[in-house]
């Protein structure tokens, strides 16, 4: 049994409606003390020691290194005749945005984020071009952190203007048709000192007119008394309506304000003035507006909505509900590409401007549209043409670049990068799962093809369950080396998801939450009654919700997994509200502070339900330094509680990267470094060390 660091327990405790709760970790939430500072580097040296028995780990390491070694390619975008996009020519630790006269050619680098930094840690968080093409806005954010800095880079030149934004979070730059300037989000500065834990004040939008200093910046939008509240802006592609949604918490239901901006004595006016439905704007066309939304639609539909008259009872149906989920639609050509997931799955279908079904672009197997270098959007295109660009991945295909033909109905692979992993060597299934109260799953299944039924094969299960995200293929370096070393990646789609509509993630969420943890037990039993493998070999992993999932099926049923990673979780649902942006989270875990839903987090609450003396699997915990989303502390209280509560013999380490957050902008060295070190823990806790990765 391994010697962990000691790590002094507090006399901290916190009534929560009459339940007194202990909480004798609570000065490791302070990130910055030098006794954090030193229990950290006795943890990281623990870790280093308990991998260093993995005699193939520089292997590896350079499995990982080859796999990441390819070309990837973000779609293409125009903006006034000019194209961009970013490429990343395989092991550069950013990518680098081009700007070129037309799609596929050179061009020339505008913008590289690598020479930001000597570490790679300073990366590009948002760009946004104006109209004409000739102004980029682009915002840069450092060591993994939320926060963001906006500058404005001439796009024929290179060279940066005076304007500088700061303390910008979660928010895009839309620019007015004039280019006299752009909107943008931002809370109030915070105190110094106290940047990366506490609480984020309420979210405003205001207007950078270019040329000005930020302090001179006009306030759009702010609602003080909502704190929770959180707006996004956009500008319509015509530049005539500012458009700004509002979220209470993460919760996708929005309220949707808008402006004339034609108008000068425009004021912003209530399209939806609740948040009783999804409300995102697709487009405007002349004074109508158009809106995917679930409005008597379970999956969402496509509506048109008159500003003059915007009750739900005068909207206008355009695409309806189908069995497909609809994740979102673009106004193309004069026709609306829409995006949906057929059992997690990308399916994209072309509709004229009035509704009518006008075919689907084709798309082989199971795979997902996505953009190569996840800095923009997997699908561009004009409204003025009929050229659509969009890109793929799956579990074993990093990406390929598609272009569509609106007006002849051509479908052209541009590129598909090579990479040292051949797609054709691996499988991809999609099995259903029965969970605990019946409710039917789906789980993808992905293995070299070669690979059959054997009772002991090595899983790694992989979910979220969470937030109306989809889970669905996607590439991963870490996923590829553990498939190319002869695992099978499971890849569950859980309630709470954004798989299956509205109930879909209403079930998983609130009072509802144990579905999601049921939904994931259930996938890992199936895996081991199904003749692929047993307990003792599946490790399950998630990161942020997902690393909440592992945490609670960890501590709920340690004897259905022999391993766990748990990826910048969010692990003590008590506090989490307490930091950065952790309130926001309310809208889907519920609020400590009320008896109900305290009573729902205290149930499964990882770091609250762990038991002294009970044998826990091999555990690792990631999470760093710099994450300003879900706080360290999280990870570091439960590392610290599971350590004093193990019973058995497996080890229980967490590792804490530098200089890195929650895991947006990491760069590709950091992240093949921390990928290695998964798989070769993977192989202690697995009894994998005797073979050799390939």
């Amino acid at each position: 049994m391994l010697e962990y660091p000691v790590t002094a327990r507090g006399h901290e405790a916190d009534d929560y409606h009459g339940e007194v709760v202990p909480d004798p970790y609570r000065w490791l939430e302070n990130t910055t003390d030098p006794g954090t500072a030193d229990w950290i580097a006795a943890q990281n040296a623990l870790t280093q020691d308990v991998l260093s028995a993995v005699p193939d780990r520089p292997a590896i390491a350079g499995l990982l290194a080859g796999i990441a070694d390819y070309p990837r390619l973000g779609v293409p975008f125009t903006r006034g005749g000019r194209w961009f996009q970013f490429r990343n020519a395989g092991l550069q630790d950013q990518p680098v945005l081009y700007v070129m006269d037309a799609p596929g050619e050179a061009g020339r680098e505008l913008l590289d984020p690598n020479a930001l930094s000597a570490d790679g840690t300073v990366a590009v968080s948002g760009v946004a071009v104006s109209g004409d093409g000739t102004l980029l806005a682009y915002a840069t954010s450092a060591s993994g952190s939320d926060w963001q800095t906006w500058r404005v880079r001439d796009t024929a030149t290179g060279l940066d203007l005076a304007d500088v934004i700061e303390w910008s979070k979660f928010s895009t730059a839309a620019w007015r048709k004039d280019g006299s300037g752009f909107y943008y989000s931002a809370p109030q500065r915070p105190p110094a000192g106290a940047e990366y834990l506490a609480e984020t004040g309420p979210r405003r939008i205001l207007f950078h007119a270019l040329g000005t200093d930020q302090q001179s910046d006009e306030v759009v939008w702010s609602d003080p008394g909502h704190p929770d509240w959180h707006p996004d802006v956009s500008v319509s592609e015509d530049g005539r309506f500012l458009v700004i949604a509002v979220y209470a918490g993460t919760a996708p239901q929005a309220r949707v304000y808008v402006r004339d901006l034609t108008d000068p004595a425009g004021r912003l006016s209530p399209l939806i003035d609740d948040f009783e439905s999804v409300a995102e704007v697709v487009t405007t066309r002349g004074s109508t507006i158009y809106l995917v939304t679930d409005h008597q639609a379970e999956r969402k539909r496509l509506v048109a909505v008159d500003p003059d008259r915007p009750d739900r009872s005068q909207w206008t149906e355009i695409v309806g509900e189908c069995a497909d989920t609809l994740l979102g639609a673009y106004f193309f050509g004069g026709r609306f590409v829409c995006h949906y997931l057929r059992d997690a799955c990308s399916v994209l279908r072309v509709h004229e401007a009035g509704g009518r079904e006008a075919g689907e672009i084709p798309i082989d197997g199971f795979a997902s549209v996505a953009d190569g270098c996840k800095l923009g959007d997997g699908i561009t295109g004009r409204a003025d043409g009929d050229l659509v660009l969009f890109g793929l991945t799956s579990f074993a295909e990093p990406g390929s670049l598609w272009s569509h033909d609106l007006a002849t109905g051509t479908t052209t692979l541009l590129d598909r990068p090579g990479g040292s992993i051949d797609p054709a060597q691996f499988k991809t299934e999609q099995v259903r799962v029965t969970s605990a109260d019946g409710t039917v799953l789906t789980m993808f299944l992905t293995r070299r093809a070669d690979l059959t039924p054997t009772g002991d094969l090595p899983v790694l299960l992989y979910g979220y369950g969470g937030f109306d995200i989809p889970i669905t293929p996607s590439f991963s370096v870490l996923h590829a080396g553990w498939l190319a070393s002869g695992g099978v990646l499971a890849v569950a789609n859980l309630r709470g998801g954004g798989e299956y509509g509205r109930a879909w993630h209403d079930a998983g969420r609130l009072g509802s939450k144990q579905n999601v943890f049921d939904d994931f037990c259930a996938c890992a039993r199936w895996l081991a009654s199904s003749g692929w493998s047993r307990a003792d070999r599946i490790a399950i992993m998630g990161g942020s919700n997902g690393g909440l999932l592992v945490g609670a099926c960890l501590t709920q049923h340690p004897e259905l997994f022999g391993a766990c990673v748990a990826a910048v979780g969010v692990l003590d649902m008590l506090r989490f509200h307490r930091f950065t942006v952790g309130r926001a989270w309310i809208s889907d875990y519920g609020d400590p502070d009320d008896p109900e839903q305290y009573r729902w987090l205290r149930a499964y609450s990882p770091l609250h339900n762990l038991r002294p003396g009970q044998h826990y699997p091999a555990t690792l915990l990631l999470t760093g330094d710099h994450d300003d989303r879900v706080v360290p502390g999280h990870s570091f209280k439960f590392a610290a509680a599971l350590q004093a509560a193990q019973g058995g013999d497996a080890p229980v380490v967490i590792r804490i990267e530098t200089a890195a957050g929650h895991g947006a902008g990491k760069p590709i060295s950091k992240i093949i470094a921390e990928s290695a070190d998964v798989l070769a823990f993977l192989r202690i806790a697995l009894g994998l060390t005797g073979q050799q990765p390939e």
